[in-house]
């Protein structure tokens, strides 16, 4: 750390690095920069679509906008109602072939 009279002390920059990371922050960046995490989520839309998923999400959205009144809906209304009634209804095969797929990479990337 450098430290100076008229401000506090700023880490340096390759002190900083990779120190305040999280297994999490360091897998993220490693499915970016390999370009997978754009295949699985290329993936996840193929099998939601596959699986009349998407079909399903919109049916919701057309029917509270309906309940609603179209003019009464704005898009945050329809992400806090359909958000979590979506993240419940993704298939279980979905989830555990993305799953599998993230552990295989994982096991390749040797983290």
């Amino acid at each position: 750390m450098r430290g100076s009279i008229n401000r506090p002390p700023t880490p340096d920059a390759e002190e900083d690095r990779g120190q305040d990371l999280t297994l999490q922050e360091i897998i993220n960046i490693k499915l970016i920069e390999s370009g997978e995490k754009e295949r699985l989520k290329e993936l996840l839309r193929e099998r939601l679509i596959e699986c009349g998923w998407t079909d399903e999400m919109k049916a919701l959205c057309r029917a509270f906008t309906r309940k609603k009144g179209r003019n009464n809906v704005t898009v945050d209304d329809l992400v806090h109602v359909i958000t979590p009634k979506g993240r419940a209804s993704v298939p279980d095969s979905v989830k555990a072939e993305l799953l599998q797929r993230i552990r295989s990479f994982l096991v390749s990337a040797a983290l």
